[in-house]
């Protein structure tokens, strides 16, 4: 599907810019067109000039004059004049070349059998243009102009016009695709992801669906029973309903976040303070696990955002931690300002994440250990949801890890304070 969208683009995109590169020639060439035939008609004009004064006037037939006189100065243009009588009979020839009289006929009967007082015509590999005009006592006077290298002009364009948008269509059709594989790559993504998403969720779905259908058929099966006799079914039911309700108000809360109009209720904030809250609410839990917990937290350190999010964020991250310590392992928790950035880290010892899961983990309903999280009750989106409290707050949030020994989770947010 997006290799089509993209082929489209590109057509698209070709067709566009062809029409664009004609509209902009055929803009060029009819400027230059216009010029040649308005110089071509202006050198007819002042040799047709020139040939009227070195014949003189009225009263003196053409035959008498010199046969051999240029019409225009030498070097300026390559060009003949005939005077033809009224039956169109070649009478005079006013010529610098030392053709023979075939070739100064074959010009006459070129012109003259044209319909018009003007035009072009091609003759032994030249392109001629001429121009008809009346000449003395019913005589006319026929100018030929050699317009090769003026029309020559005209053909050049085009052929250049042609390798030039040749080369450059070649030339867009490569950056083209490059460009329009850099746009759609994005769009591929999302679309994928969103198409994993509704995997997972489905997943995710299908067992305590299947759960609770299950359970509910034995309830329908035993029905002469008491209430306290099938009390584990129902126990069953609540459970996986809970279940699902944490799953749907996950759901809903990433939802809001990934909302941008979503306003939240932003405020200056003790952050050292909201930190040490969350970690005495954890520090029983941790020390339950057997897990040492180390902590330096530097005082005053101060934050605008929404207190009650960026401390989810720590209860994610903490919990995180404490079902992947180790036994015996131990919970390093950090935070402190650097250089206007306020940097909290919490490293924990155990089995780490390797390369190819530590850049997925941010994913939604992404696991590393898929069987581990799911006895845990977890779905793989505490930390999709920490990521995008953080980017909400204008912050960073990384991990890195050590297989087999330790991994750590770094946040940067902006300091309000520094």
């Amino acid at each position: 599907m997006f290799k089509q969208l993209r082929n489209k683009f590109l057509i698209l995109n070709l067709i566009i810019i062809s029409i664009l590169m004609l509209a902009a020639f055929l803009s060029i060439y009819g400027l230059t067109y216009t010029n040649v035939y308005r110089d071509i008609d202006r050198e007819l004009h002042r040799i047709s000039e020139f040939s009227r004064k070195k014949d003189g006037g009225p009263g003196q037939p053409p035959l008498d004059r010199d046969l051999n006189s240029p019409p225009p100065p030498p070097n300026r243009s390559v060009s003949f004049v005939l005077i033809t009588d009224g039956e169109g009979t070649l009478v005079h020839i006013a010529s610098i070349f030392d053709m023979d009289n075939t070739f100064y006929e074959s010009a006459k009967e070129a012109a003259l059998s044209r319909d018009t007082n003007t035009g072009t015509f091609k003759m032994d590999g030249t392109y001629w243009a001429f121009m008809t005009r009346p000449h003395f006592d019913g005589y006319n006077k026929i100018i030929f102009l050699d317009v090769t290298s003026q029309l020559g002009i005209l053909t050049n364009l085009i052929y250049t016009f042609l390798a030039v948008a040749l080369i450059m269509l070649i030339f867009i059709f490569f950056i083209s695709r490059f460009f329009a594989n850099r746009s759609i790559k994005p769009i591929k993504e999302a679309f994928d992801k969103q198409k994993q998403f509704i995997a997972d969720v489905s997943h995710e779905l299908k067992t305590p669906l299947t759960v609770i259908n299950t359970n509910v058929d034995v309830l329908l099966s035993n029905r002469q029973e008491s209430i306290n006799d099938q009390v584990k079914w129902l126990h069953y039911i609540k459970s996986e309903t809970e279940r699902m309700t944490r799953l749907t108000n996950d759901l809903l809360y990433l939802a809001q976040i990934d909302y941008s109009n979503m306003k939240m209720i932003y405020s200056n904030f003790d952050f050292s303070e909201a930190a040490e809250d969350v970690l005495l609410t954890m520090e029983a839990v941790i020390f339950e696990n057997n897990i040492s917990l180390q902590y330096n937290i530097e005082p005053n350190v101060f934050l605008y955002g929404n207190r009650e999010q960026l401390q989810q964020v720590i209860m994610i991250l903490l919990d995180n931690a404490i079902k992947y310590t180790n036994n015996q392992g131990y919970i390093d928790f950090s935070l402190k300002k650097s250089h206007h950035q306020v940097i909290l880290s919490i490293t924990n010892t155990g089995e780490g994440i390797s390369g190819e899961h530590i850049g997925r983990i941010f994913d939604r309903f992404y696991r590393t250990d898929a069987s581990r999280s799911r006895a845990g009750g977890g779905y793989g989106l505490g930390l999709a949801i920490a990521k995008a409290i953080i980017e909400q707050h204008k912050g960073k949030i990384s991990a890195k890890s050590v297989v087999s020994q330790s991994t750590t989770f770094s946040i940067e947010l902006p300091c309000s304070s520094c």
